[in-house]
């Protein structure tokens, strides 16, 4: 039995000390009962001796209670376990005997220690405690495993902060904006965000490309068309319009557009016209530069400006701090 105390049940020797000891630690019928709740036993053993005592307590003592719930959890065998280690443990941790009655005092604190003692040469205790080692060890291994994640997330942004920074040194104008869509694509899928990458779409009838879309992303269970744009001068009604006209011609879309450069009073006009028909948000390049910087949330960055452009009817919000 050694290391196997009482997994599937406590011995008979073991089961009657208890029954001797339980009682003496309770002043009443009543704390017996609340020994038993305290220690996690499911009300449906104890029900029915509750009602007796509230009604009849004259015909129960405290040893057939101890006795009748200790059998019942016996007989339900691996499924009480953790119940049956958890009286254990509270009868061998129990130190304030000034709580039981004066002439049971004495009996009560050898009795205690017999069940230590028995505790002890059948290794039960040490089985629990190696249990909750090993439980231990578990949530260790689970905050580690969560670490790790957090340290991978860390280490892919600062790979995508310093890609980004290498795109400003970057001249050709083409092999800049490609790599801004693979590197704003990266940080798209990093923050959590499904994404699909760029794609075009041909007409049917041999017309090549009618459509380029830099990418589409999943937030909160809403589509968002991306564009992307790295363009020195301001971007104008011009620039933003196809990009509306992408989102107006698909239902349920909104869109979310990336420009280095700043945004013209009238193209943001555009924008807020637009947020009758789509939520259209702005975004600039320097925001997610800084956002980098404070390493702050992508996500929540892209859903502040979401909730601006829907309440306040702000497509060009700015959460962060300059």
């Amino acid at each position: 039995m050694k290391g196997d105390f009482y997994t599937f049940h406590y011995p008979p020797e073991f089961l009657k000390l208890l029954i001797e000891t339980i009682p003496l630690l309770c002043p009443s019928k009543k704390d017996v009962l609340l020994f038993f709740i305290g220690a996690g036993v499911d009300s449906s053993l104890i029900d029915d001796l509750t009602i007796v005592v509230n009604t009849k307590r004259d015909s129960i003592s405290k040893y057939e209670i101890v006795r009748t719930v200790l059998t019942r959890l016996n007989e339900k065998a691996d499924a009480a376990l953790r119940e049956r280690r958890e009286i254990v443990k509270r009868v061998v941790e129990f130190e304030t005997f000034s709580t039981c009655w004066e002439q049971d005092q004495w009996k009560a604190r050898g009795l205690v220690s017999e069940v230590r003692r028995v505790v002890n040469v059948k290794d039960s205790f040490t089985k629990i405690q190696q249990e909750r080692d090993e439980e231990k060890k578990k949530r260790i291994v689970k905050y580690q495993a969560k670490l790790d994640v957090i340290k991978q997330k860390q280490k892919e942004l600062a790979t995508i902060k310093a890609d980004l920074f290498a795109l400003f040194r970057e001249s050709d104008p083409y092999k800049r904006g490609k790599a801004l869509e693979g590197v704003l694509n990266r940080l798209f899928q990093a923050s959590g965000i499904l994404l699909r990458e760029a794609f075009t779409l041909t007409g049917t009838e041999a017309e090549g490309i009618i459509e380029q879309i830099d990418g589409v992303a999943e937030i909160d269970g809403e589509l968002y068309l991306v564009e992307m744009k790295w363009w020195k001068t301001p971007l104008g009604p011009g620039e933003v319009s196809p990009h509306l006209v992408r989102v107006f011609g698909r239902g349920n879309a909104r869109g979310i557009f990336i420009s280095n450069s700043e945004y013209t009073d009238a193209a943001i006009i555009t924008c807020k016209e637009a947020l009758s028909k789509a939520v259209v948000i702005l975004c600039q390049l320097e925001e997610i530069v800084l956002l980098l910087e404070q390493e702050s949330d992508f996500k929540k960055f892209l859903k502040d400006k979401i909730s601006a452009a829907i309440i306040e009817k702000k497509p060009l919000y700015k959460p962060l701090s300059f």
